[in-house]
């Protein structure tokens, strides 16, 4: 699958759900804002979360009572229609994915077709991590995993069990050790990494910065966690956990 064939495959799905919830003739606004990292995920005991430095923005998109939110490196600003949404390039646009993401969430949120739309805050990271280390172990045993972008508290819970290896996009992570894992170069490393891997424990917000698109296609079992790909993952059929989150 390649991103454009993705992307219309979700302008497709929503469409469909327009027309299946009769929103066709309802004024659909979409507003969107880049919210604080105490908006995000509340007062924390952990410093460390990359939104915290300032290395990540999250956006959070509002249709009606529904609440979509996406991980970006391209805040902005929105106020204007579905119709507007859908005529964004998707494909070129870091800007204009996250708001499509993000709206793509606060409408299937407010139909009812997916939870967990909105990040977990306060002390749920910690037991969101805790809660993901028990998962893996009932579900998948014990596999050697590929942690697809630097999330500590996932990071430090299962470094304790498990073989893992991180990959990463940041410069300013790339090179460091965390409990004892290096953290490795999201590009440079990813065929090694991934071929070593059995099982991929993928961030959604791959997403929003088009990386997504290299675990699509993989013939190895693929897990992704967080808020940001709740409505794609139920459009896509891919398989998504996400705990704590509202």
């Amino acid at each position: 699958m390649t991103m454009e064939q993705m992307f219309q495959k979700l302008k497709e799905g929503l469409m469909q759900i327009v027309q299946d919830y009769n929103l066709t003739n309802s004024q659909i606004c979409i507003t969107s804002n880049a919210l604080t990292p105490e908006e995000a995920i509340g007062e924390t005991q952990r410093k460390d979360f990359p939104i915290l430095a300032g290395k990540e923005i999250m956006i959070q998109a509002s249709f009606e009572n529904g609440k979509g939110q996406a991980f970006t490196d391209s805040p902005a600003i929105f106020k204007g229609s579905l119709e507007e949404v859908l005529k964004l390039d998707v494909v070129k646009d870091d800007y204009a994915r996250a708001l499509f993401v993000a709206s793509l969430n606060a409408i299937m949120r407010q139909v009812g077709l997916v939870e967990n739309t909105v990040h977990c805050k306060n002390g749920e990271p910690e037991l969101c991590a805790q809660r993901f280390l028990t998962y893996i172990k009932e579900t998948y045993g014990l596999p050697k995993i590929a942690l697809i972008g630097y999330q500590p508290a996932l990071l430090e819970h299962l470094s304790k069990e498990f073989q893992i290896r991180v990959l990463d996009l940041n410069p300013e992570t790339i090179g460091t050790v965390k409990w004892g894992i290096k953290v490795e170069a999201g590009k440079d490393d990813f065929e090694e990494v991934v071929q070593w891997a059995e099982l991929i424990l993928c961030t959604g917000s791959t997403i929003c910065n088009g990386s997504i698109i290299d675990f699509l296609n993989l013939k190895k079992e693929v897990l992704f966690f967080g808020t940001t790909l709740a409505g794609a993952a139920h459009l896509l059929g891919l398989n998504r956990v996400c705990f704590y989150s509202a």
